[in-house]
């Protein structure tokens, strides 16, 4: 049986950086939706903070060594019609983004690269 491709993915950058917010802002997750600037680029939240409902999907629940829980990745569902054929790769990059991610005050900011997979 072969291997199932994960639909989210976190770089090294991205998990330490999520293990730090984690430590002082509790349980966290993603929303990605589909908006323009940096609508378009995943926002970290405390856990909850975010409201999703049926027009998001939830892509995944990424286990981050030295997180106690998962952190949730959160789609809007016009969004993942668009990228359902990509895998997504959570990373950092520097430079602050002009949203409400946790990260902003860092001087880094999450940024979501793709890659196409098959059917």
């Amino acid at each position: 049986m072969p291997e199932e491709i994960p639909r989210v993915e976190l770089t090294p950058a991205a998990a330490a950086l999520l293990r730090r917010l984690r430590a002082e802002h509790g349980p966290l997750m993603f929303h990605q939706s589909g908006g323009c600037c940096d609508g378009s680029a995943p926002m970290c939240y405390p856990e909850g903070e975010f409201r999703t409902g049926d027009s998001d999907v939830l892509l995944a629940e990424l286990t981050v060594d030295g997180v106690e829980e998962p952190v949730t990745f959160w789609m809007s569902r016009s969004q993942y019609a668009v990228w359902s054929h990509t895998r997504l790769i959570v990373d950092v990059v520097e430079g602050r983004g002009s949203g409400f991610s946790l990260e902003a005050p860092e001087g880094v900011r999450f940024l979501t690269r793709s890659r196409v997979v098959g059917p």
